[in-house]
């Protein structure tokens, strides 16, 4: 891959990386309710298992949903599910201090198992190794995957700190739960465009 191709392809996936989506929302209320030396693991969940779902796609998965659609519809509703599962976790989160149950931050695993749920994650995928890799090959889905995981990892690293900032606001619990029942709305939100499209 040339150099100008490589380097379009980082700033798509930077862009791409950084715009609101379920991982960056989910990113934002994790900082504000967990900080971010707790969120560590679900950033690096995300970075590493979404550049390795890039490179799967680029090895020829994305064809197998082409060739048996019913295999994309599968993924749709099961996609669909998770998330408005974990909008109803978000929604109910407690601070860390309240000690109730469920009240844990992402893991490294399912974040990284997250990305093959998550449709923002696919439509990046898709789109980056239709657009920018040069060839069939194993070489030129590892290239594309490379270059996610250069950039995504600084791109979501912003919503993490946000959530930090914010976290200085919300001091009480009333505060926490409309923060976190804002954030499930936004995730459930997320989701109308792969309803309509």
């Amino acid at each position: 891959m040339d150099m100008t191709l490589f380097f379009a392809l980082l700033t798509f996936a930077f862009v791409a990386s950084g715009t609101p989506g379920p991982n960056n929302l989910m990113l934002l209320a994790s900082g504000a309710n967990f900080g971010f030396r707790r969120t560590l693991p679900h950033m690096l969940g995300i970075s590493l298992g979404h550049s390795f779902m890039v490179f799967v796609i680029g090895l020829g998965l994305a064809q197998m949903f082409e060739a048996l659609p019913v295999l994309r519809r599968i993924l749709v509703v099961v996609s669909i599910a998770y998330m408005l599962w974990l909008a109803w976790k978000i929604a109910h989160a407690a601070a860390p201090k309240e000690g109730k149950a469920g009240g844990k931050p992402f893991t490294f695993l399912q974040a990284a198992a997250f990305q093959w749920v998550n449709p923002k994650a696919w439509i990046m995928a898709i789109g980056a190794q239709t657009n920018y890799a040069q060839g069939e090959g194993w070489t030129s889905a590892a290239v594309v995957g490379i270059g996610f995981l250069m950039v995504n990892f600084p791109a979501i690293t912003v919503w993490a700190w946000m959530g930090t900032e914010v976290r200085r606001l919300l001091t009480n619990s009333r505060r926490l739960t409309v923060f976190n029942w804002s954030m499930a709305t936004l995730l459930v939100a997320s989701l109308l465009p792969i309803l309509f499209h």
